[in-house]
């Protein structure tokens, strides 16, 4: 059974559910030699090119955590991959159900370019996302050392904030209708869905997430003035900002928030947007703290199994070759620690991370700029050593 587009160039079958790689063995779960503290049980995917390289890195670190802070998380890895849909082999959605059991899900990167186009992202990304209802991305926008941002003048202090993107609604992975294919007329058409629950939930969100925060500022973005369907996000906006007096909000659309980030960064510290214009403008601060390589989100259901992957994609000509930066997804795994309550441990690998590149030992975000395993050793060491943030 499948679920998803159809492809007739492909013949179906389904993935097995557990092969394990890296220090895993055949047909075991791998459980971490910590014994005291919480315990906890995460899914590893590492998927596709760079994905288990950086994924692997990530482990490396998540052990130093666990020695240090005495918790423990067993691990039960999936060899999901688009590479695998060469040969037929498919995600399903009976495959996805059962990880709602575990607590988190720890993903490496979906995409090889011989695979159908667009449908393992569809199954396993989409999959994992509206399957699991997982309606928060997280993107932190953090600018670890003032080297690595292109803004001329700004330092760490200026580079700093948090975009809440929607995660499950919007005109993504919605079906298509085509009608007159190879015609003058050819038409594609596409549904833009919002609903009050899935705003109100998110815009919640990020109220929360804004209130935690020192500045305590929202900033909505959307088009309301072309798409005006989007005005929900407003009303929503303003109906909730009731319940938050002491949260500071503003509305600015996508096009001016964009040049905004680039122009004056330091004015922003929680943004709520769509999940079309999440997308994009959480690339683009990406870019302002120094490229894709330094980017980690967070796919969150809060109180339930989340998935946490880096933002970059599987760079297949990097693969192998051990020079992949794991910063994306040992800053994944900061993220999911937060999410398992591990507080403490997700600020000391942010604090690794920093202390990394002011001291140089990480040097860049590019591939080829380090090894990954010096990248790691140095974030290991610096977790292992109680580096301060």
């Amino acid at each position: 059974m499948t679920i998803g587009m159809h492809t007739a160039r492909i013949r179906l079958h389904t993935l097995p559910a557990t092969v394990p790689f890296g220090k895993s063995r055949p047909g075991r779960t791998v459980r971490s030699s910590a014994q005291m503290g919480g315990r906890y049980r995460i899914v590893v995917i590492g998927g596709d090119g760079i994905g288990p390289e950086v994924t692997n890195a990530a482990l490396s670190v998540l052990d130093a955590t666990e020695h240090r802070f005495g918790f423990a998380i067993e691990r039960t890895v999936l060899p999901w991959s688009a590479e695998a849909y060469i040969t037929g082999q498919r995600v399903t959605a009976e495959m996805i159900e059962p990880l709602r059991e575990y607590d988190a899900i720890l993903l490496g990167a979906i995409g090889h370019p011989d695979a159908p186009r667009g449908l393992p992202e569809h199954d396993i990304i989409f999959g994992l996302r509206r399957g699991l209802d997982l309606y928060v991305n997280l993107r932190p926008i953090v600018l670890y050392d003032d080297r690595l941002t292109p803004l001329r003048g700004r330092t760490t202090k200026d580079i700093d904030f948090v975009v809440v993107r929607e995660n499950t609604e919007d005109v993504y992975g919605r079906p298509i209708i085509r009608s007159a294919d190879g015609t003058p007329d050819e038409t594609v058409k596409s549904e833009m869905i919002f609903t009050r629950r899935g705003t109100e939930r998110i815009v919640r969100y990020a109220f929360e997430l804004a209130r935690r925060r020192p500045r305590k500022r929202l900033t909505l973005v959307d088009k309301s003035n072309a798409l005006r369907l989007q005005e929900i996000y407003r009303s929503v906006l303003a109906d909730l900002g009731r319940e938050f007096p002491d949260v500071e909000t503003d509305a600015m659309y996508v096009d001016a928030a964009s040049m905004w980030m680039v122009l004056h960064p330091e004015r922003f510290d929680v943004i709520v947007t769509t999940n079309l214009f999440g997308d994009i403008i959480s690339d683009l601060g990406a870019a302002v703290v120094g490229g894709l390589g330094s980017g980690a989100s967070g796919n969150i259901h809060p109180g339930k199994v989340s998935v946490f992957e880096p933002i970059h994609g599987s760079a297949p000509k990097y693969t192998g070759q051990g020079v992949a930066s794991p910063v994306g997804a040992i800053g994944a795994l900061a993220l999911m620690l937060e999410h398992l309550g591990e507080a403490d441990a997700a600020r000391a690998v942010g604090a690794a991370l920093r202390e990394g590149f002011r001291t140089g030992r990480i040097r860049g975000l590019e591939a080829g700029s380090g090894r990954t395993m010096e990248v790691t050793e140095a974030v290991v060491g610096s977790v292992r050593e109680g580096v301060r943030a």
